[in-house]
């Protein structure tokens, strides 16, 4: 069992959001952060801090990996807008900071993996963003989320990227399974 409880405690203590209202989602389905020129500029140590914080909890944490990744696009110049999307993230931390990852003993061995993109998603740039989550057995073993690097021009092209890069991700450690371990593995 692999948990971050009292890293969260600390956390949310350290950025005085201990006693904020909880929420359920890490981000809202209609937020699409922009650079937001016009906005109230915030302390970029700040700012800075909390992604980093942030960052380290994705190492157990992939429900917010998408959600800081987002928010950490803006750390060269963070706006109040910017600083109410990383808070909403903490927000959701404290009525979510028992969850953890589980890694039964006796499990079987097949490596299942799954992508998705967003066609077109960053509003500064026009790139998709591949979204990928790896699974041995029935436990997830590697998440992450990842700016494309090109413009796709259809919704099925930002899906193959997505496709192809979690194929070379399973792959991967297909083949670190069976030197580490002489194990095989079932791709799936």
């Amino acid at each position: 069992m692999v948990h971050q409880q009292k890293c969260i405690k600390e956390l949310l203590k350290k950025f005085r959001m201990e006693k904020a209202k909880a929420i359920s989602t890490p981000m809202a389905t209609t937020t699409k952060l922009e650079k937001d020129e016009n906005g109230k500029p915030v302390d970029q140590t700040v700012y800075r801090g909390m992604i980093g914080s942030l960052l380290y909890l994705t190492a157990s944490r992939p429900d917010i990996v998408q959600s800081v990744c987002v928010c950490a696009i803006f750390q060269a110049d963070p706006k109040e807008s910017h600083l109410i999307a990383v808070k909403r993230i903490l927000r959701y931390l404290i009525c979510t900071e028992k969850l953890y990852l589980f890694y039964p003993m006796f499990d079987n061995f097949d490596l299942k993996g799954y992508s998705d993109a967003d066609y077109g998603g960053s509003s500064i740039d026009r790139l998709s963003t591949s979204g990928t989550a790896t699974f041995l057995g029935s436990s997830i073993i590697s998440w992450g989320s990842k700016k494309q690097a090109t413009v796709a021009l259809s919704t099925t092209e930002s899906e193959y990227i997505a496709s192809s890069l979690v194929c070379s991700q399973l792959l991967s450690l297909k083949q670190q399974l069976r030197d580490r371990f002489c194990m095989r593995t079932h791709l799936l």
